[in-house]
């Protein structure tokens, strides 16, 4: 052959991808069948002066949905650069699954005089016929990319509706084990403590400092890769998301729609339920519920018995006299004709009530049950800080094994100074615990001291500020119900809150003296 006959060389590149890591790990795996199936084409071709170059373009683990790809960016700014004359690929589809992206990846080939070739498709783009053909192979790519994602949303919404988990992140209190909700003992409980302490204190803020201070963090897990997520500081929002999730009382939720799991519920429902009226009431940011500008003793405790619904603090004023009532929310929006006492005086019931509350003392049962009720309270302390103990402990191995992983690294690193101070806050909260178990087990309780504190109050009480009689007030009353029908009231008091109020009294005695 002579000179000037010689072929112009063709500087073939092979492009390889898989959508998934799966089968990667293998010697030989999907991406070095596809180089050798796109270099046996290019050594067909070598009579034509092809060629194929050493440099590898291979994306393992990269979805053709978007250009998001680095085997991809190496390749085009190769083109870009003029080191490639013909790009081979095993299919079209292992380019892009996009039509739009692959236009744009065209455009980039047409603008370089690069041309395409899809081995098993057997076309190039250098024939108009090869275009056509080309453009409709995407169009069905891209096709087949969309019915794929109908079907994996189809799966995902059925799977839920049966009550299966189906993947995301995993919550606090549960591990997932072969695809299933596995509930964490250590973890359940501090979840059912975090509601309990909500519905306590009315307050996001207030609950995830005081988390935070006790070491806890949000749930930590692996990913398939091996990296670390989770295991951060409570905020507002990651609380709030907390006590939402249905997960805890057993249920899988789906868009809008809530459906009964197959994991076994951590929360109770009656706690689950008071803590979503609860945050309906303060809002997420847990604070506007627990305001109460005009000192209202009853606020969020009474309700209108004719008409089932709350009734809510308001007032008037007269010259400087200011009139305070609780009003039927059923009558304020529908009129007050549709109420038969849509409207109590609030001095009034308020001094009933406290005087309910101050003969509490007087009556043995209540004595003999609040001595109980401390008693378990206290076997129930126990058990709890043993357990939270636990769940240090396991959290601070965790944080050293983190240590030794990261170990290697910059030690300037942010991560290992977040591990650090972990591990301080877990200590310190374990030194707290051993204080609180050393309490609570040299604690004795008797009828005597019960009696005692609960006998102080008319004493205590005059001296208490409105808003603590108020907070002390909603620690043992759940609900009032009020009927104007008959004018009777219904006191309902919390399961604890006799106990409650002796502690507040003997505290408040014991500061007094």
């Amino acid at each position: 052959m002579s000179k000037g006959s010689a072929k112009k060389t063709v500087r073939c590149a092979i492009y390889t991808r898989k959508s998934t890591e799966e089968g990667l790990e293998q010697e030989y795996n999907t991406l070095d069948a596809q180089r050798d199936a796109g270099e046996a084409y290019i050594e067909s071709q070598r009579h034509e002066g092809w060629t194929c170059i050493t440099t590898r373009y291979d994306d393992g683990g990269f979805t053709g949905a978007n250009m998001e790809r680095p085997g991809l960016r190496r390749l085009i700014n190769d083109i870009e650069a003029g080191k490639i004359d013909c790009v081979v690929v095993y299919k079209v589809d292992r380019l892009s699954r996009s039509l739009m992206d692959f236009a744009k990846i065209m455009e980039t080939f047409d603008r370089q005089n690069v041309a395409f070739v899809s081995v098993t498709q057997a076309f190039n783009t250098a024939s108009s016929m090869g275009r056509l053909i080309l453009n409709v192979l995407l169009s069905f790519a891209q096709f087949e990319r969309e019915m794929i994602s109908e079907r994996t949303r189809d799966k995902i919404a059925a799977a839920r509706r049966k009550g299966k988990w189906s993947g995301g992140m995993p919550v606090l209190g549960y591990n997932v084990v072969d695809r299933k909700l596995v509930v964490d003992e250590t973890e359940a409980e501090r979840v059912r403590e975090i509601f309990e302490m909500y519905r306590q204190r009315k307050s996001l803020l207030d609950v995830a400092r005081e988390i935070n201070g006790r070491g806890w963090r949000t749930k930590r897990w692996q990913t398939k890769k091996g990296a670390e997520r989770g295991g951060r500081r409570f905020n507002k929002s990651s609380l709030y998301q907390l006590l939402t999730n249905v997960t805890y009382i057993g249920k899988i939720r789906y868009k809008d729609e809530t459906h009964d799991g197959e994991h076994p519920g951590i929360v109770d429902g009656d706690l689950f339920t008071a803590v979503q009226r609860q945050l309906e009431n303060n809002g997420k940011s847990g604070g506007r519920g627990v305001r109460n500008k005009h000192n209202a003793l009853l606020r969020g405790l009474v309700r209108c018995g004719a008409c089932d619904c709350a009734m809510s603090h308001s007032f008037s004023k007269k010259g400087t006299r200011l009139y305070r009532y609780y009003v039927c929310q059923h009558a304020q929006k529908n009129g007050w004709a549709n109420c038969p006492s849509p409207s109590i005086p609030a001095g009034e019931i308020e001094a009933f009530i406290v005087d309910q509350i101050s003969r509490i003392g007087s009556d043995p049962t209540v004595v003999d049950t609040t001595v109980e009720e401390i008693r378990q309270q206290r076997e129930r302390g126990i058990k709890r800080l043993t357990s939270e103990k636990a769940g240090l402990n396991h959290d601070i191995r965790m944080d050293f094994a983190e240590l030794g992983r990261l170990a290697g690294e910059d030690p300037d690193d942010g991560r290992l100074a977040d591990v650090h101070e972990r591990i301080r806050v877990a200590e310190a909260r374990m030194k707290e615990i051993d204080a609180e178990l050393g309490t609570l087990r040299d604690a004795v309780v008797d009828d005597a001291q019960v009696l005692e504190s609960l006998t102080q109050f008319d004493g205590v009480w005059a001296a208490l500020p409105p808003r603590d009689q108020a907070r002390i007030v909603e620690l043992l009353i759940e609900r009032i119900i009020y009927d104007g029908r008959s004018g009777d009231l219904s006191i309902t008091y919390r399961p604890t809150g006799v106990r409650s109020l002796a502690d507040e009294f003997t505290s408040e005695a014991e500061e007094a003296a």
